[in-house]
């Protein structure tokens, strides 16, 4: 059954005229994969472009991006289009997919082909840009960050009101979000204890901006059989397109470990670098240069 589903797909690419060994044309087009015409590709380049929709510009993350009326609460970008017309696409930039995450017997990461990929967009002004999709997402923020601590240095004493809390339960520190040179500061004036010192040097560094550094790589998904009717159902079309949490799902994964729980996502969205909700960005997915190409975990 899927064997049969890739071959139809592909050979719809083929009778399209759009098979990567033909001739070249005068000039690279773009050839439309889906009567939508939300899923191009690009012989010459080798690149699949998607058509999307900023759907998210702030919050915690599991996708870079989602199939429209899916997941876009969790998700920068919304693709209208089929998940296994974009497996498709990639196949026929001649990717062959890896394997999705596996948890069961033991955590594997997704495996497969690294792919670079780049965002455009036009803004209100009439300017083009492209940045990688990873300059979109950093480490989360938005989340408590801890140090261990036995006890509060001295007669030093925490109220209800500051933003940093003491654990007496768990013996440890507690800090909410981005910590500023100012507030950092203020608190290292609290006290010289060493203990004290590392933990609020600890909590500045840690919660700074950084963007995600990890690679994506095509896992391809995978099928599920339905047990009652025997129908093989692809599971990317549930909408787990470009992931940065890691699913079984995933038509696309990131190479490393990612948590899928909601109160433990490892990324979220930058905000200030998003254009505005509703603005059409086309995402350009392309094998990584040969240069950049690495072992990635799983294979």
């Amino acid at each position: 059954m899927r064997a049969s589903v890739w071959c139809s797909l592909v050979v719809l690419t083929m009778q399209a005229g759009m098979v990567l060994s033909q001739d070249k044309p005068a000039a690279p087009e773009w050839q439309p994969l889906n009567p939508e015409g939300t899923i191009l590709i690009q012989r010459e380049t080798k690149t699949l472009r998607l058509k999307s929709q900023v759907c998210l510009r702030e919050g915690l993350l599991e996708m870079l991006a989602c199939l429209k009326g899916t997941k876009e609460h969790e998700a920068i970008l919304a693709v209208p289009g089929s998940a296994q017309m974009v497996h498709a696409g990639l196949l026929a930039l001649g990717l062959e997919p890896g394997k999705p995450v596996t948890y069961q017997p033991e955590y594997r990461p997704a495996s497969g082909p690294l792919l670079d990929i780049t965002l455009e967009w036009t803004d209100a002004s009439g300017k083009v840009h492209r940045a990688p999709a990873t300059s979109w997402i950093r480490h989360a923020t938005r989340r408590y960050f801890t140090a261990p601590m036995k006890q509060l240095p001295g007669t030093l004493k925490l109220t209800r009101e500051d933003e940093l809390r003491f654990d007496e339960r768990h013996n440890e520190l507690l800090w909410y979000g981005p910590m500023t040179e100012t507030q950092r500061d203020l608190w290292l004036k609290k006290s010289d204890d060493a203990e004290w010192q590392k933990a609020i040097k600890g909590f500045y560094d840690r919660t700074r901006f950084r963007p995600l550094d990890a690679r994506f790589v095509f896992a391809g998904s995978h099928f599920y059989k339905n047990p009652k009717t025997g129908e093989e159902l692809y599971e990317g079309e549930a909408g787990d397109l470009i992931c940065v949490a890691n699913f079984p799902s995933a038509v696309i994964d990131l190479s490393i470990s990612s948590s899928n729980q909601n109160d433990d996502l490892n990324y979220e969205a930058w905000t200030d670098r998003i254009p505005e909700i509703g603005t059409t960005v086309l995402i350009d997915l392309s094998p990584a240069k040969a240069a950049e190409k690495a072992a990635v975990p799983g294979k």
